[in-house]
């Protein structure tokens, strides 16, 4: 089991949005399990949250922009690549305005601070999303594609053409996120001439200057342009290398912008919420079909563990049979609501229950039209959750375990006569003082039945 991580420390950075060109210090907090990636808007009444969720994106223009209830989060992507690439799951990050620093273009100074930081694990799993087939999506107007396919690592290539001679075709491959760090984090952002002097005309990138955007040259400088880029930038001369780049930049790499592209893709794919474990081929990628590409992700693995059925093998032998459960549970017959255990972890159990007609409950349940009461199947849930809980102390049959708490109980499907259940609890946190708090869900006929969320705990009995 791959645990979550967040960071140990927070730290801040101060820097200038590249748009709005105004000043914003921004800070990484710790965040709980399950938090994921949230940013807080700290100069707003009430300190309004947005999550890093691919369902709010607004607009991609020069940047991948958020916006919840009407609060806006702009160019999150480079902050967002630099929290995936040092392998972190839940961090909050504090703005007093709603544009992300842009540093020097890339993610080094975030990796940095992260680093500085600190990261530790926690107690909790990392809800990774494992490709089993080929996903793709494409931008029919730009000819922009990306798909994933099955890999046993996260691994990014991003092949770039803009049918330009001074940039030509580049491509970048990061073959573990271990590589991030190393190969991708420093990658600058970049634009042609072309669209910088668009840019500028429209009174965007305030926050540039020649020391966080490469600019690429693609067609020949007027002197009313070379005039206005000195002024956009405040230099007194500004030149053009051999290599097609205006100066004050000397490139990294020679396909700087090809990594930069990639280093664009993780952190917008960040925003489907969960780790993949695929390989990611974006052709041409742009913040537009990358962030479709992470609200299609983000759909179908919605689906998916909503429709999920765990697959086991009921012809082996149990974990525990009925006698062994017995030996565990106070319950009896016919309040005894599992038949087996199938596994168990530290954070898990699995259990199952064969639904037959001779069941007391169909006597009163709807005789002509038997259904096996819901609150019923919620009872075999938490007994199923109870054999884990009671499985930490080392003399089980001397407690009883107490309901505390019930939520989101959603009942999905009938549970009929010659139905074979499946319950399956897991640890929503860790089990502290006797209280366990888990996720539980039952399954029959390869559906998703019941789902809830529940708290017991268990005491000695008197």
């Amino acid at each position: 089991m791959v645990k979550q991580k967040t960071i140990k420390n927070e730290i801040s950075l101060t820097g200038v949005g590249l748009h709005t060109g105004k000043e914003v210090t921004m800070t990484f907090k710790p965040a709980p399990i399950n938090n994921g990636f949230t940013f807080v808007r700290i100069d707003l009444q009430g300190q309004p949250v947005i999550e890093a969720d691919a369902n709010y994106v607004v607009n991609t223009q020069r940047g991948t922009n958020l916006e919840k209830l009407g609060v806006k989060i702009q160019t999150p992507e480079h902050v967002l690549a630099a929290l995936v690439g040092c392998d972190l799951d839940n961090v909050i990050i504090e703005l007093n305005a709603s544009e992300l620093p842009i540093m020097d273009g890339s993610s080094k100074y975030f990796v940095e601070a992260i680093e500085k930081a600190g990261i530790e694990e926690q107690d909790g799993k990392r809800n990774v999303y494992v490709v089993k087939e080929v996903i793709s999506f494409t931008d029919e107007t730009t000819g922009s594609e990306i798909l994933v396919m099955p890999s046993d690592d996260y691994q990014v290539t991003a092949m770039v053409d803009f049918g330009t001679k001074v940039l030509g075709t580049q491509n970048a491959t990061m073959k573990s996120i271990a590589d991030f760090k190393d190969e991708i984090a420093n990658s600058r952002t970049f634009s042609f001439l072309h669209e910088l002097e668009s840019l500028l005309e429209n009174g965007l990138i305030k926050g540039g200057d020649l020391n966080n955007a490469i600019v690429y040259v693609d067609k020949e400088i007027s002197d009313a342009t070379m005039e206005n880029l000195k002024k956009a930038f405040g230099k007194d001369k500004i030149s053009v290398k051999p290599n097609g780049v205006l100066d004050n930049l000397t490139l990294h790499y020679p396909n700087e912008a090809a990594r930069h592209k990639l280093l664009d893709v993780v952190g917008d794919l960040s925003l489907i919420g969960v780790r993949i474990q695929g390989k990611i081929i974006a052709n041409k990628p742009g913040h537009y079909v990358n962030t479709q590409f992470a609200k299609k992700m983000a759909k179908i693995i919605k689906i998916e563990q909503r429709n999920h059925v765990p697959f086991y093998d009921l012809n082996q032998e149990p974990l525990m049979d009925i006698h062994k459960i017995m030996a565990v549970l106070p319950h009896r017959p016919p309040f005894l609501l599992i038949d087996r255990i199938i596994e168990m972890s530290e954070s898990h159990v699995v259990g199952m229950k064969n639904v037959t007609m001779n069941e007391n409950f169909f006597v009163g349940h709807f005789p002509e039209a038997p259904v096996m009461p819901g609150v019923l199947i919620v009872e075999a849930m938490a007994q199923t959750g109870g054999i884990l809980v009671l499985s930490t102390v080392p003399d089980p049959e001397n407690y009883l375990t107490y309901f505390m708490k019930i939520d989101n109980v959603k009942f999905k499907h009938k549970v009929l006569p010659g139905d074979t259940l499946i319950f399956k609890c897991e640890l929503i946190s860790p089990i502290r003082r006797g209280i366990c708090h888990m996720q539980a869900n039952a399954y029959a006929n390869g559906k998703l039945v019941t789902e809830a969320e529940l708290m017991a705990q268990i005491a000695r009995k008197q």
